[in-house]
């Protein structure tokens, strides 16, 4: 490669990237396929569909317990710095298909109106990356699209997490699409190439988690100064799984993110109120379960998970907060596997508090 050609037009890598991604953009070809995100119970979703049409080509299918429509769920991250991958790199075409998607975009661009100048420089520069494979770039090029190559790898291209809602992060993937060989590993300047990690975390992304309502004693009418009890049955508190996967030919991964209950935190809704223990988190008992359910007998006794309220609610009503504490693991392809961070999700219950009166003779 000479120096002349490596310069001609004043073309980059950045451009190329760039006019790669106003291509995919505007292309009236590029809508995605309606996505189907399961019937019944919605326990199943496959995830992707968006104006680009890189999407709809490395689908991701969530199955478990995830969010039914296709959003997120309702697991809140434990850690404020921790957020699930805004994009990421997958198997987007095989090297005919891609030749015939590329080909035809770029022509309908090139001939577009108004579509001279450094737009039309950085399309040919593109153009000439797929076709030459002594580039035209810093960035070596591809001889014909790789066709003689169909079938033994596909080209990888950036996805864009449809439920990140930061732009500029969502887009921070913007390489040109590469081609990687099945049964080989993307080359390591990609790190956002999808692993079984970032698949957890997109499935602990789409987790849904129950939404259990804590069991009071007295039941959603209680007493000034009269203990509490609150608990949960294991029964109806367990772990909780969501699945991720990706599939195409010559490459499959998938990870499994597990929620594991280990403490209920209670915030009375008020500052007039006593918690057991006094932090408020009662942790979970080795049968699995939370709290003691209250029986006949043990109203002298102090609840090992409850509230007494000090105060009347008056005609309105206190707003229990019940937030449970869940530990995030997960494995994956090849027995990955390792830890994330502790999710929560909480849930309000209206209580009624009455002053107990008393009759002076």
């Amino acid at each position: 490669m000479t120096g002349s050609r490596r310069t001609v037009l004043g073309a980059s890598t950045a451009a190329l990237a760039l006019a790669f991604s106003a291509l995919v953009l505007t292309a009236p070809e590029a809508a995605a396929e309606p996505v189907d995100y399961g019937k019944g119970d919605g326990t199943e979703q496959t995830g992707g569909g968006d104006a680009t049409g890189i999407y709809a080509a490395a689908r991701i299918t969530y199955s478990g317990s995830v969010a039914g429509d296709g959003g997120t769920g309702n697991v809140t991250s434990s850690d404020v710095n921790w957020t699930p991958p805004p994009c990421w790199y997958a198997p987007y075409l095989g090297a005919k298909d891609f030749k015939k998607k590329m080909s035809k975009d770029i022509e309908s661009q090139m001939n577009a109106p108004g579509m001279g100048g450094h737009a039309g420089a950085a399309l040919s520069e593109l153009q000439r990356h797929y076709e030459d494979e002594y580039g035209w770039t810093d960035t070596p090029g591809y001889k014909d699209y790789n066709v003689d190559k169909d079938g033994e790898g596909m080209f990888w291209a950036a996805v864009e997490n449809p439920n990140e809602p930061d732009l500029l992060k969502r887009s921070s993937c913007n390489d040109l699409p590469f081609w990687v060989d099945n049964g080989e590993a993307p080359p390591p300047q990609y790190e956002e190439a999808i692993t079984p990690e970032i698949l957890a975390a997109l499935a602990y992304q789409h987790m849904q988690l129950p939404d259990t309502e804590v069991s009071l004693a007295p039941e959603g009418t209680t007493k000034v100064n009269l203990p509490t009890w609150a608990w949960l049955d294991k029964a109806v508190f367990d772990e909780v799984q969501a699945t991720a996967a990706i599939n195409v030919p010559g490459f499959a991964l998938q990870a499994t993110t597990t929620a594991k209950p280990v403490s209920l935190k209670l915030e009375p809704g008020t500052a007039d109120a006593e918690t057991y223990p006094a932090s408020g988190e009662c942790t979970i008992n080795d049968d699995g379960s939370i709290g003691e359910p209250y029986a006949k007998g043990k109203a002298d006794r102090t609840p090992p998970c409850g509230i007494k309220y000090l105060r009347s609610s008056g005609n309105g009503t206190y707003n229990l907060q019940a937030t449970i504490t869940w530990e995030i693991a997960w494995t994956g392809t090849g027995g990955a596997g390792g830890d994330l961070p502790d999710g929560t999700f909480g849930s309000d219950q209206a209580v009624t508090v009455q002053e107990i009166q008393a009759i002076n003779r």
